[in-house]
């Protein structure tokens, strides 16, 4: 069951994304205003396996117990936070890595706890810190600690090899397991899921208040919030939330200087209307099919905007209708990796991640970690089915006040990935209106040079950067990690900026 849930719809969703286009359309009646809209019994489906779902893969186990260490000292609330320093290189001293794995507390939250990493800077612990966070959602950011921008890579015979493109090159590096039920994240009671940014970016900054406590050495370093996928979602909403406090002066005061968001979904009414016009240019499908595939977007964008205003049927409903456009362009397809066109999917997933839960599983790396029988689990169908209510909320719409206030927003995106495209991110972000918008549309798209070749273009004006990734899809940091290093590391230090004032087009 683990292994067919490696790479569970990999770091963003559309669990019935990859099924034929008619069972899309199985729960489906047309209004007499055309619109479609799910039926009512069929909308509360997908809330009502969850728990059958949660309890299937021992996602909130009977018996969650890690290690004495963190059970005992999380306990009846005498701490929030614990961790301990591990090593899995071998012959490396814990001592000599300053890698630490840890248990938080969730205040807010009936009995959860969430699972994180931290990876101290190879450089310099004054070098900023930065948060990943993995989308799904649902999906363990273990998959980007091991697979894209960690300390390790895993090789074929489960021995780590060191990721000369880590972020920990740059960075004070935290991965979180979340939202609860993810990864080694888990809690004893159902009701301690989450089903909107609300609760998860709060459970995010509880944890940073957490972290920074434990931590006050980092305090007062440069804070920068990354993440992939539907962390589109994520990122933003957490970025909102520590900037609030902020101006609350709730209380440790947490230095955000930015948030990058990478192939992510922010805005799905102008990401779902890019996807018939990004598979058109990508050769993908044909004329014929763009203009019939294209009669569904109105009924998206209708249903989204009901969503906006209503509730959860009105937003399961988006879910469905708008996934049909996805859909109907894979089942001309075929068997195209959607999430790197230039691909074919590996098996029913598209990729093999089973190294990660084979390794994750061996005794000697859960007695490091300390997470006892808390069973690893990549992506969770429990945590995704109860956040299919947030998946076609907007959440650009936080974005400008932050950008007003001038905190640093990147977004980029690996050309080749069609299932968050660069072309639909690259309009959202257009799209947006706050003070410098005009003069960002008007700003020179220019490349970006790593090394001398150009390893994507973009487009920048004052704290807003566009960044399209040549030669990647949707996991930038593992298809071109030395690029990705580059772009981390130009960013955090002010320096992404025009290299030439050669044009370049994006649309």
């Amino acid at each position: 069951m683990a292994n067919h849930l490696s790479l569970l719809l990999l770091l963003l969703f559309f669990s019935s994304s990859s099924s034929s286009s008619s069972s899309s359309y199985a729960n489906l009646i047309i209004e007499g205003d055309g619109d479609l809209r799910l039926s009512e019994t069929a909308s509360l489906i997908p809330l009502a396996d969850a728990e059958r779902l949660i309890r299937a893969l021992n996602l909130l186990p009977k018996d969650a117990t890690p290690e004495s260490r963190y059970a005992g000292e999380l306990a009846g609330g005498k701490k929030r936070i614990v961790e301990r320093s591990f090593s899995l290189a071998d012959g490396v001293p814990v001592e000599d890595l300053g890698h630490h794995a840890g248990y938080y507390r969730l205040p807010h939250a009936k009995d959860a706890r969430m699972f994180y990493f931290f990876f101290e800077s190879r450089h310099s612990k004054k070098d900023p810190v930065v948060i990943w966070l993995t989308g799904g959602p649902g999906c363990s950011s273990e998959l980007a600690v091991f697979y894209e921008n960690g300390p390790f890579n895993i090789a074929d015979n489960l021995s780590l090899v060191w990721n000369n493109f880590g972020w920990d090159q740059a960075s004070n590096l935290i991965y979180v397991d979340q939202p609860t039920g993810t990864g080694f994240s888990y809690s004893s009671d159902k009701s301690d899921l989450r089903h909107d940014e609300t609760g998860v970016s709060g459970d995010l900054y509880d944890f940073l208040q957490a972290f920074f406590a434990e931590h006050p050495e980092y305090a007062e370093n440069d804070l920068y919030i990354t993440g992939e996928s539907y962390a589109g979602h994520y990122v933003p909403a957490f970025a909102s939330r520590v900037h609030k406090g902020n101006k609350a002066k709730e209380g440790i005061h947490i230095n955000l200087k930015g948030f990058a968001i990478g192939n992510g979904l922010t805005d799905p009414a102008i990401q779902y209307e890019a996807y018939t016009d990004y598979a058109l240019a990508m050769g993908i499908i044909e004329d014929a099919d763009h203009s019939t595939i294209n009669k569904m977007i109105p009924p998206c964008e209708a249903a989204i905007k009901r969503c906006g205003t209503s509730g959860t049927d009105s937003c399961l409903n988006a879910y469905s209708v708008c996934n049909s456009i996805f859909n109907s362009i894979m089942d001309i397809a075929g068997n195209i990796n959607h999430y790197d066109i230039r691909k074919q999917c590996e098996g029913p997933l598209c990729y093999d991640f089973s190294n990660l839960e084979e390794l994750l599983n061996q005794k000697r790396v859960r007695d490091a970690l300390g997470v006892g029988d808390v069973e690893f689990v990549s992506c969770s169908p429990g945590v995704y089915r109860a956040m299919l209510t947030d998946w076609m909320r907007n959440l650009e719409v936080g974005i400008p006040e932050l950008l007003q206030d001038g905190i640093r927003v990147l977004v980029y995106a690996g050309e080749y990935d069609l299932i968050c495209n660069w072309l639909g991110n690259s309009r959202w972000v257009h799209a947006m209106e706050w003070s410098g918008s005009k003069d960002f549309a008007s700003s020179p798209e220019t490349p970006f040079m790593v090394d001398g070749a150009e390893a994507g273009v973009m487009k920048s004006h004052g704290p807003l950067t566009f960044l399209k990734v040549h030669d990647a899809g949707h996991m930038v940091p593992m298809d071109q990690p030395k690029a990705a290093l580059e772009m981390l590391r130009r960013w955090t230090q002010g320096k992404l900026e025009k290299a030439s004032a050669k044009k370049k087009t994006f649309m």
